[in-house]
């Protein structure tokens, strides 16, 4: 009796399905429609005028054009050198040894960043450097380098040294980070 009753109930479950299936297109509730996007205070559309530019012609604004952009030539047939960005941190006994302060290995703890350059057969007085906040210009008679860089950087308190021997520039920057003041705290 107890498999006769198992298949009724499997009817009786299979019909209760299958009738509710109009039901479910509609939803059980005033909260049944809401998802995540719907928590908080309800956002009221703003119509925003659009930017007019100054010339009607212009395809950018000078926001959106990159730092360093206009340094771009690519008639320019001097090659790119080979360089290499590292990260470096000012540390202590304490950070090593005690671990006192927040500081750990990734590059967000980072302070300065360091750009080696490689420029064979090149004199220090032949090169060019221009660093701006966001973009590294290094011009030579042989050598050509437009780098945007990966982190804004203080362009006056940078240092720069020509390593004869590698035939290596490396440029120090201290870099300037939203949050660096939560990090170096």
């Amino acid at each position: 009796m107890d498999g006769l009753s198992s298949v009724q109930s499997l009817e009786a479950l299979s019909k209760m399905l299958s009738q509710g299936r109009e039901e479910d297109e509609q939803p059980v509730s005033s909260t049944a429609g809401l998802g995540p996007g719907h928590i908080g205070p309800a956002k009221c559309e703003t119509n925003v005028p659009p930017v007019v530019s100054k010339n009607s012609k212009d395809i950018w604004s000078e926001e959106e054009v990159p730092e360093g952009s206009e340094l771009d030539d690519t008639w320019d047939t001097r090659q790119q050198p080979e360089y290499e960005i590292l990260f470096k941190q000012k540390i202590t006994t304490e950070d090593v040894f005690l671990g006192m302060s927040r500081k750990d290995p990734s590059s967000a703890c980072c302070e300065c960043m360091l750009i080696k350059i490689k420029l064979p057969d090149t004199k220090i007085a032949d090169v060019f450097l221009d660093v701006k906040e966001k973009f590294l210009d290094l011009r030579s008679p042989k050598f050509k380098l437009g780098l945007h860089l990966p982190h804004p950087v203080d362009s006056k308190t940078g240092k720069a040294c020509f390593i004869t021997e590698a035939q290596t520039l490396e440029v120090t920057l201290t870099m300037q980070r939203e949050m660096d003041f939560i990090n170096f705290a």
